[in-house]
């Protein structure tokens, strides 16, 4: 007897819930044919009303219809999902997923759609995915509906929140909560709340939000949103002021790389070295060279292009500032003006050799997949390729300073820098001093252009925006002094930066260029200056 009670109980049930599942499928087709008759101004209810029946298939014809893949028969208005069949369209039933056939395009119509249709599929699909098991849908359902705010959604938002556990996601779907409150009929307690969090948030995208609703808030509400704004604005100011910081230490290292060989070169050997942005080029160049036999011939070594082009540019540079040295500047030693004019004369002359060899256009100099992209810091953007580069030079600074200060080289390169004649008169071979010092200097130039390389155009004019720069930062740090070039790069490179949103770039490196002959006038020796007997003679 109870088997065949359980019997019939399971046949009701099959018997009842037939029927209602082809009700449901019947009324999902009756929205989903709707849409092909819809006005533009009347589409945004059909998809919340598409939306709101929370059928996993309503996904699948919204994309479809955002990505105008979603046409009408003409001869049914029967509407159909589309895909591309030569000059007819493979016809897919929305409800069933199957093939239905094809049809020539003259025979359907195209369901309309524009931006405004596409920003409400996107907020109705983000309402749709929000309780996905798959995280990275669910993320980028709490993204769609940040952007695209539907009061309609807020119940579906709400939902998600209580179920979401992902941190990440969280905290988007409480900012998407707050941002589609504001336009909602909810009571103004819970707006005031909505404000509080999105000031807490702050950000670009809160401020943006909040001027948005400031115009149509009630009374009791627009003191708060006014607060909030002027604390967004005030936290945004510190932001851009410490992002400024940021952009000065990155020319800083720029700088700092571009003017430390010519600090050691100037400082040991009095030459005004004008040749030395050509250094940098060639660095640059040699960077390029890595690179192209790197992808024709051993692509996977790709990552590895900079770390094998950092020495080779040393001893390339290096071997030409040797040859340099030997070849011109020892026989001008005592004639700053000759060793001008020689140097400059020789800049030119690296400047058409390499616009001979390699063109006169800029040529491209790939980044490392670990020099690519950025993050976020708080309120900072920090580029990778900009973050790597000053750890570049501050190690290429500690590596000088402890060449200086702990090894016989060292020792004689300051000997001859604080007292040329009695470093001689103890057994130092000052010209050689003079030869491996100017070649170190070109070496080291040769390395800042890999690094310059990575956020430059590499061209033959490469060095020339770098060498005058250099030249304040030797002058304004102090003579030789590498910890005075390492404070007057920062300085400067941070100084440049605060001054150009006010004097533009180009004033913006006059006054510094007069700020720095104000302060060389009260010290003639920079910062940081050089002691010795030669040297206060």
């Amino acid at each position: 007897m109870y088997r065949i009670f359980q019997t019939m109980l399971v046949a009701l049930v099959l018997f009842t819930a037939v029927p209602n599942g082809l009700r449901a499928e019947e009324a999902l087709r009756d929205l989903v044919n709707a849409l092909g008759e819809a006005k533009l101004s009347d589409m945004d209810e059909h998809i919340t009303a598409l939306a709101k029946t929370g059928d996993p298939k309503v996904v699948a014809i919204l994309e479809a219809l955002g990505e105008g893949n979603l046409y009408a028969r003409k001869a049914d208005g029967e509407v159909f999902l589309t895909k591309e069949s030569g000059s007819s369209l493979t016809l897919i039933d929305p409800i069933s997923g199957e093939s239905a056939g094809e049809a020539p395009k003259a025979a359907l119509s195209k369901v309309k759609v524009n931006n405004g249709v596409r920003r409400a599929v996107r907020s109705a699909l983000g309402s749709l995915t929000l309780l996905s098991p798959d995280r990275a849908a669910r993320l980028r359902a709490a993204q769609s509906v940040l952007q695209s705010p539907n009061s309609d959604a807020l119940g579906a938002i709400e939902n998600a929140l209580a179920a979401e556990k992902d941190s990440e996601v969280r905290a988007l779907l409480e900012q998407a909560r707050a941002t589609t409150l504001l336009i909602s009929d909810r009571p103004v307690v819970e707006k005031k709340e909505a404000v509080r969090l999105l000031k807490e948030n702050g950000g670009r995208e809160a401020l943006s939000i909040l001027s948005s609703a400031l115009g149509s808030a009630d009374e009791t509400l627009k003191p708060d949103i006014e607060a909030a704004l002027a604390a967004i604005e005030q936290t945004q100011a510190l932001w851009a002021a410490g992002q400024n910081v940021w952009y000065g230490l990155s020319l800083g290292s720029v700088l700092l790389l571009a003017a430390i060989g010519l600090a050691i070169t100037f400082g040991v050997m009095g030459i005004i070295n004008m040749a030395h942005g050509e250094m940098v080029m060639l660095g640059a160049y040699t960077t390029f060279m890595v690179q192209e036999v790197v992808r024709t011939s051993f692509p996977g070594l790709f990552d590895w292009s900079l770390a094998i082009a950092l020495p080779l540019a040393f001893l390339v540079t290096g071997g030409v500032g040797l040859a340099l040295e030997r070849g011109v500047i020892r026989f001008l030693y005592g004639r700053p003006l000759e060793t001008l004019l020689a140097t400059w004369g020789i800049s030119l002359i690296l400047q058409q050799s390499v616009r001979s060899i390699f063109g006169p256009t800029n040529r491209e100099v790939g980044n490392p997949s670990w020099m690519s992209g950025a993050f976020d810091l708080g309120g900072l953007t920090i580029t990778w390729n900009r973050l790597w580069i000053i750890l570049f030079a501050l190690a290429v600074f500690a590596a000088l300073l402890f060449l200086l200060k702990k090894t016989p080289m060292g020792l004689q390169m300051r000997a001859v820098t604080q007292n040329r004649r009695m470093a001689s008169s103890m057994g130092i071979r000052t010209p050689w001093v003079d030869a491996l010092t100017f070649a170190l200097g070109s070496g080291i130039a040769g390395m800042a252009g890999v690094a310059l390389s990575q956020i430059d155009n590499v061209s033959p004019n490469l060095g020339q925006g770098y060498i005058i720069d250099s030249f304040m930062v030797v002058v304004f740090g102090g003579v030789g002094n590498l910890w005075g070039t390492l404070v007057g790069a920062f300085s400067l490179g941070i100084l440049n930066k605060f001054l150009e949103p006010y004097a533009g770039a180009v004033l913006g490196k006059i006054l510094v260029l007069v700020l720095i002959i104000l302060f060389i006038q009260k010290r003639p020796r920079g910062l940081f200056a050089l002691k010795g007997r030669a040297v206060e003679a």
